[in-house]
């Protein structure tokens, strides 16, 4: 009886992202290297060492900002291997339209 009333599960939820990938918060919007570098923590009676933690923000600004040019280096050889790969197609199979 108690089944009737809840929502039926959908099985395709699992594989597709949240909200299907169209919608980001701003909350949610990727970090920069510049946002962790400038964030700022509140200070509390028995708190971290704020030196420590500014050097680990900059550490890990450091490793997303490198992160990301190999990202971006990787899809542009990407782009120039499928753009090498369309042209030897066009040459060498016949009746290929890419």
């Amino acid at each position: 009886m108690l089944n009737l009333f809840r929502s039926p599960r959908r099985r395709d939820r699992a594989t597709r992202p949240p909200n299907a990938g169209w919608y980001r918060s701003e909350s949610c919007r990727p970090l920069t290297a510049g946002q962790i570098r400038d964030r700022q923590f509140t200070n509390v009676r028995r708190g971290l060492d704020p030196v420590e933690v500014h050097a680990f923000l900059h550490r890990v600004a450091g490793e997303l900002a490198a992160t990301r040019r190999e990202l971006a280096r990787t899809a542009e050889e990407n782009v120039r291997i499928k753009r090498a790969l369309r042209s030897w197609q066009s040459r060498f199979v016949p009746g290929a339209r890419w």
